[in-house]
């Protein structure tokens, strides 16, 4: 994708996609020096997500149902960046979208600080914020920044008394748009890719969010400006602690930013973990084909792919293990049983029965002991 700027947006570029905002800018959300310490609990927790969604067209298949998200747990917490990772089909998105609650759930739970999630409306999504993927498509072409940042800001009263022109600025200025006063008369269409998710990470912010859910926010943008946004969601996560889920099918970007990594495959978690835990010593076959895939400019000859064949249909998918028809490990067990998550790691799990015996090994020693008191 080759970007086409306006002449003033050349040199503005550079400076929208730098690494860090500017220093004078002081974020809304910062935690005081003498707060409170932070408690472990998680703003937004789901328990066993499942969302299946009916399939309309085609009479053989009437009655049948797209199995897209299965018995998913995800924690967001405040200051943390967990990042849903797999390729295409595995429920990425509709897991964002379930959170967000753009989507009604089949099954499962979403806890708001541990107690009942607010109902979908003005008040949930004023503390849930989701950023999609195509910044070309979520901006209205017809109209200015002016209004698209100003109306979020008039519709949830969080302007703080500031003229609406001057809060906007400030959403410019965080999200590293400046000079401000010059991006406020802008139109989509005389912004860059990189310049208009920025300007749908502002129209996030605006309304003050607790939670950002961010669907593969930078998967339309060159490689060039890719970074520029990734470091401003850091930004964000560090200076002013907002839990973020960041999702994504590229396994190095997930390492650079996330905390936390968790990998989805045909609707189901298979591993999860410590984000560089699961990146430099993944456990999951899935995860590993997953890795064999990645660029590697150190690596001798082509990439060695363990796997074969493509993802399952989700309208009926195997029985089991859902990635059994492609593992090399898989064994007559994989076929029938669905495995549960093994430890394998200090937070750090995978499903998968190649894991069973170990498990099994470390209960024996313990179960032991038991019996010699």
């Amino acid at each position: 994708m080759t970007e086409t700027p306006d002449s003033t947006s050349g040199a503005a570029e550079t400076a929208a996609d730098a690494p860090a905002a500017p220093e004078n800018i002081v974020p809304q959300n910062v935690v005081p020096e003498n707060a409170a310490p932070e408690t472990d609990a998680p703003v937004l927790e789901a328990r066993g997500l499942v969302k299946h969604f009916p399939v309309r067209r085609g009479w053989a298949l009437r009655g049948a149902y797209v199995h897209a998200v299965e018995d998913v747990n995800v924690s967001l917490h405040s200051g943390k960046v967990v990042a849903v990772v797999g390729e295409s089909g595995s429920g990425k998105s509709t897991l964002a979208r379930l959170l967000a609650q753009r989507t009604s759930l089949t099954g499962g739970e979403l806890l708001w600080h541990g107690g009942r999630v607010p109902k979908a409306g003005r008040a949930y999504s004023s503390e849930v914020q989701l950023v999609l993927q195509d910044p070309f498509a979520s901006l209205n072409p017809v109209h200015g920044l002016r209004y698209i940042l100003g109306r979020p800001l008039k519709i949830h009263g969080t302007a703080d008394g500031a003229s609406t022109d001057e809060a906007i600025k400030s959403l410019l200025e965080r999200v590293a748009l400046t000079p401000s006063d010059q991006f406020i008369e802008k139109m989509p269409h005389e912004l860059s890719g990189g310049q208009r998710q920025r300007v749908a990470i502002a129209r996030a912010l605006a309304v003050r969010p607790k939670v950002l859910l961010a669907d593969e926010p930078v998967s339309m943008l060159d490689v060039s400006i890719r970074l520029g946004v990734l470091n401003l969601l850091a930004d964000l996560r560090d200076r002013e602690r907002l839990a973020i889920l960041y999702v994504t099918h590229d396994l190095a970007s997930a390492r650079y930013l996330a905390d936390t990594i968790t990998v989805m495959y045909a609707g189901r978690v298979v591993e999860s973990g410590p984000a560089v835990t699961v990146a430099d010593s993944a456990q999951h076959p899935y995860t590993q084909l997953l890795l064999s895939a990645v660029p590697d400019p150190d690596r001798d000859g082509a990439p060695r792919l363990t796997g074969a064949g493509s993802p399952p249909s989700l309208i009926h998918p195997p029985a089991g293990c859902r990635f059994h028809p492609r593992c090399p490990f898989a064994m007559a067990k994989c076929k029938v049983q669905t495995p549960p998550a093994f430890a394998v790691g200090d937070g750090h799990t995978s499903s998968c029965w190649l894991h069973e015996n170990d498990q099994n090994a470390q209960a024996s020693p313990a179960a032991d002991t038991a019996g010699a008191a």
